[in-house]
């Protein structure tokens, strides 16, 4: 018998075709909330039918912490955990036993009450075979009082309350994205500027411009905000400094600004050395520009770490095949025929159907034979 109550509760808009694979996704909760905010394909029929509570509300202007606290809103007072999802989302069976086990065998840091919120797997997007691409552990479960969203997108849910709040890792408990490409991200630009201007001291959200501006191929409008964001007293998160820091070299070599590049690259690497991201996003960089021997010595600092980060996003390209490949060819081209021949199997390794690699291997055990 389950000893805590869980409530599922999202937010929907024309998404019907999402509604069967969801519920059963979500069935192994106590119960399914869901506020839609104007759907006219069906979607709340669909979502009756398969046994959701259903609220309508008409949210305008448009906000996504706005509906997410409305969502909230019609959670019942008696749950004891809520697990906020979207309908492009799968959770992975066997969630709902994971999740009570951390959180009953949760040991409290601090003495005396607490709340506490979870963290979970999240794979934000997944390759054609099905394997986890863009990864980071999420944090949209909580408890249900004293936590309410906050941001015009990109929002989070921010705990309000006054005893000592811990976070709970949910080990085994998996989310899956599963989007739909057709749906636009247009909204996303206009309410990032509107969050800026509300709240200028504000890093987080001034971070997510820059990366949209980004996005957009808005390169010098990506450098300026993300400068401002690291200036920020507030931004002292070295994970997603670095990110900022990525994206500003990223965008100084689509400007043609190739020293601008590989300085914040290396400042990148500095703020975060235990993280594949900005090695192998530097050594791609290496590869459009033929510096063959940075390449090489950036791959090789890559593989060097052996473990994802748990609290920031991992990139797919960095624990694929990508860095082998990239180490193989740029050894290669060193004449390391022995070092290139090594990296290119492991790099086949990953992906035993890719004909390029297979016709690299190819091509590197033949030279080495010569």
């Amino acid at each position: 018998m389950n000893k805590l109550k869980v409530c599922v509760y999202a937010i929907c808009k024309n998404e019907v075709q999402f509604v069967d694979k969801w519920m059963d996704s979500m069935s192994e909760a106590d119960l399914i909330v869901v506020t839609d905010t104007g759907s006219d394909d069906g979607t709340v029929e669909k979502l009756k039918e398969r046994g959701a509570v259903v609220y309508v509300d008409i949210v305008k202007p448009w906000r996504f912490d706005v509906a997410r606290n409305i969502s909230l809103d019609h959670v019942p007072e008696d749950v004891d955990i809520c697990v906020c999802t979207d309908l492009d989302e799968e959770l992975e069976p066997g969630w709902r036993q994971k999740l009570e086990k951390a959180w009953l065998n949760h040991k409290p840091v601090n003495p005396g009450p607490i709340s506490k919120t979870g963290r979970y797997l999240y794979n934000w997007s997944l390759k054609p075979d099905g394997t986890p691409d863009i990864q980071f552990f999420y944090f949209k479960v909580h408890e249900r009082k004293n936590f309410r969203w906050k941001c015009p997108v990109h929002e989070f849910v921010q705990y309000v309350g006054s005893i000592p709040l811990e976070t709970v890792y949910i080990d085994g408990m998996v989310l899956n994205h599963h989007p739909d490409p057709k749906k636009s991200r247009g909204s996303y630009l206009p309410l990032l500027e509107l969050a800026v201007k509300e709240a200028p001291d504000d890093e987080r959200m001034r971070y997510y411009l820059g990366r949209e501006y980004m996005y957009k191929g808005q390169w010098q409008k990506s450098i300026d905000t993300l400068k401002a964001y690291l200036a920020i007293p507030a931004a002292c998160w070295n994970d997603e400094r670095c990110a900022a820091m990525r994206w500003i070299a990223k965008s100084y070599f689509r400007l043609g600004l190739v020293n601008e590049a590989y300085s914040w690259y290396f400042k990148a690497i500095a703020e975060v050395p235990g993280m594949r991201d900005p090695y192998v996003e530097f050594s791609k960089m290496c590869y459009e520009l033929k510096d063959w021997s940075m390449m090489y010595f950036l791959t090789v600092e890559a593989l060097k770490i052996k473990e994802k980060s748990r609290t920031f996003v991992n990139m797919g390209y960095s624990w694929d095949y990508t860095p082998d490949d990239l180490c193989a060819i740029s050894a290669y081209r060193l004449n390391m025929m022995d070092q290139s021949l090594e990296h290119a199997k492991k790099a086949l390794e990953y992906a035993p159907n890719n004909e390029r690699l297979k016709n690299n291997l190819d091509l590197i055990a033949a030279a080495q034979k010569k």
